[in-house]
């Protein structure tokens, strides 16, 4: 069977932007921004995406291109004989599944600020309780969230069950387009707010105070680990885009058109962010809880707050929604690939898998909400853990490896393909770097 290829270039960078602009972006990089003192947290931000993410970017892409196939018959075709690479595709797989098991409902969540923005939930004039009761009657209700998770998987499905170009490139470059113009309308909206500079400066200049109070090791760590978790690298879901790829464009090109778009999604998230909190005298270092308490908190005090908090979670909805069709369909590729299922069929399976797999972590809000697994965390602490801190470090490391070593597929193979095509090319020089010293950073973040 012949495999589906992207209509456009832009169609690729797009949806592998899309799959690469997440939560992670626009909900990750802003709190741990202001948890690390803004300035110096953001230049080394990108240093180390340079260094390690933009690398080990083209090497998934490199063994979806070369092989055409997803997870586990992607490192069958390429391995040497008898040699055991293709375990880790199962892992990637098992990546995949974890990863939906909880983005969904956080996904569903995002959707149901939209609504309420829209609905008029939110009124002007609300107290800061008022504003974060909303959030906890969302968690305490596990009918609406069902709900919600429940819309988010089977659009999800629905848009993956038409294909690569009519279904997941066509939705996906509306939404990222109308995503980049959100998102710009919203900075703007911000910076002009009164009392935004003091925002500014905080994010984006160095406050060595702050850095010796924090420690220069941890924001250093922090960094490399946020350059590294934003790509969603480790558990194939980029790979899967690599199949589908022409051979037209060197690898380290597109990977670098990738994340720059994903690196400009998440500084724009933080310049909405940062000069709103400033000017409305709220902390930027709440963690986890920015978005759906503070941020809100903003909006209902703010003049036109209504349609801005009916915009900013328009833009967070597609956000992650770009994540859920672009997991989806490495998912249903896979299912594709190794059973010979329609696509059809292959949607209509996993949907049904996940609706199930997706229930614990709503549950573990309301009805499970004193189930405790990994280290005393909930169900979707407990999910984000596997994934976040073992599938997608180790699984990086796997894929490195395997384009690095002589047991693999082999640095030059790697090279070789990596290269094919017009535009920016990786030197043979970097040998040495790719063998040694970047396994090492790996190594450091796990």
């Amino acid at each position: 069977m012949e495999r589906e290829n992207f209509k456009s270039k832009l169609g690729f960078i797009l949806v592998s932007a899309g799959c690469a602009i997440g939560i992670g972006n626009v909900w990750r990089f802003p709190y741990v921004a202001g948890e690390n003192g803004g300035g110096l947290f953001v230049l080394l931000y990108l240093v180390f995406l340079v260094l390690m993410g933009i690398p080990v970017l083209t090497m998934e892409l490199a063994v979806g291109r070369a092989s055409r196939k997803s997870a586990v018959l992607g490192y069958k075709k390429l391995e040497k004989p008898k040699s055991k690479w293709h375990i880790h595709g199962w892992f990637c797989m098992l990546g995949c599944y974890l990863l939906m098991m909880y983005y969904t409902t956080v996904s569903g969540w995002m959707t149901s600020y939209f609504y309420k923005f829209a609905t008029g939930t939110f009124e002007s004039g609300m107290t800061s309780e008022q504003v974060s009761g909303v959030f906890s009657q969302l968690q305490s209700n596990p009918i609406e969230m069902v709900i919600w998770m429940a819309i988010i998987t089977i659009l999800g499905f629905l848009v993956c069950s038409r294909g690569i170009q009519k279904g997941i490139e066509k939705v996906s470059k509306v939404m990222m387009i109308a995503l980049l113009v959100l998102i710009l309308a919203l900075a703007v909206n911000s910076i002009l707010l009164s009392g935004a500079g003091e925002g500014l400066k905080f994010y984006l200049v160095p406050d060595f105070e702050k850095v010796s109070e924090i420690g220069i090791g941890n924001i250093v760590s922090a960094a490399m680990n946020q350059s590294f978790f934003t790509l969603s690298l480790g558990i194939a879901a980029m790979e899967i885009f690599g199949s589908y790829m022409s051979k037209d464009n060197t690898l380290p090109g597109e990977s670098v058109k990738i994340c720059a778009l994903d690196t400009f999604v998440a500084i724009m998230a933080g310049l909405i962010i940062f000069p709103a909190c400033f000017s409305y005298g709220v902390e930027p270092d709440q963690g986890p809880a920015l978005i759906f308490i503070t941020l809100p908190n903003v909006f209902v005090n703010m003049q036109g707050g209504r349609i801005w908090g009916c915009l900013f979670f328009m833009f967070m909805t597609f956000a992650s929604f770009s994540t859920v069709i672009a997991v989806f369909e490495n998912i249903m590729s896979f299912a594709i690939d190794m059973f010979g299922w329609s696509r059809n069929k292959a949607a209509l399976v996993n949907g049904v898998i996940i609706l199930i797999a997706s229930m614990p972590c709503v549950l573990g809000y309301n009805v499970w909400s004193n189930l405790h697994l990994i280290g005393g965390r909930d169900v979707l602490d407990s999910e984000d853990f596997i994934v976040s801190n073992l599938l997608l470090p180790i699984g990086s490391l796997v894929y490195l490896l395997f384009c690095v070593t002589k047991w693999g597929w082999g640095f030059d193979k790697y090279i070789d393909e990596a290269n094919t095509g017009a535009g920016l090319k990786i030197s043979r020089k970097l040998k040495p770097y790719f063998q040694f010293i970047l396994p090492l950073l790996i190594l450091f973040i796990f």
